[in-house]
């Protein structure tokens, strides 16, 4: 069941849908459009949460064009890279030519140089998709559209090394902030959600 501020029952809005109170970073490369979150052509910085997160379900639409390329960037400190500092997980349309060269680690809604996603679930662009990024512990789990493509115990590859041979400390962080990692491609998100899990 949906609440009428857009999210389902039990989960909280952190995106009001009418300014970006809440949110610090590249403020100026987000714009509020007809309740949408967009990155706008100079989104090339990071938008990120004032509140840090430790275990969580994020739920959101999205809506990308050919081509665009974002990030939801996990339990990352202040200013820092999401995709090392923190985990990110990729918002990207991988099906396009420009997108041909990509690693597998690098598809849409993997844990980017860490665990590659399963493909072929995003909906064409101009079209909205929806997706849950599920962080409980070590486990990070990623929904698009209805399929589980991510399902993952990161405590391995924090121990044992990534499949882009680089250093990923934030594997290791329990809690931060969330980013939105901007790379300057059109990209828009409504109902952005959070349902706030009981650490065990």
């Amino acid at each position: 069941m949906v609440q009428l501020d857009g999210c389902p029952d039990g989960f909280t809005p952190i995106f009001n849908g009418v300014d970006l109170s809440g949110w610090t970073g590249d403020l100026a490369g987000y714009a509020v459009e007809g309740g949408e979150l967009r990155c706008l052509p100079s989104c090339n910085g990071n938008l990120e949460t004032v509140r840090e997160y430790t275990d969580f379900i994020l739920s959101f639409d999205f809506k990308l064009e050919a081509g665009s390329n974002n990030g939801i960037g996990i339990r990352a400190p202040e200013g820092s890279n999401p995709a090392y500092a923190g985990m990110e997980i990729q918002i990207l349309d991988d099906s396009t030519p420009k997108t041909a060269h990509i690693r597998p680690w690098q598809s849409h809604g993997s844990i980017y140089g860490v665990i590659p996603a399963k493909r072929h679930f995003l909906k064409p662009p101009g079209e909205w998709n929806h997706e849950e990024i599920t962080a409980k512990g070590t486990m990070i789990l990623v929904v698009l559209n209805g399929t589980t493509i991510v399902a993952a115990d990161v405590a391995g590859p924090a121990r044992t090394g990534t499949i882009d041979g680089r250093s990923h400390p934030g594997l290791r962080r329990t809690s931060g902030r969330i980013h939105l990692c901007g790379h300057g491609d059109p990209i828009a998100i409504r109902n952005f959600c959070i349902k706030e899990l009981v650490t065990q």
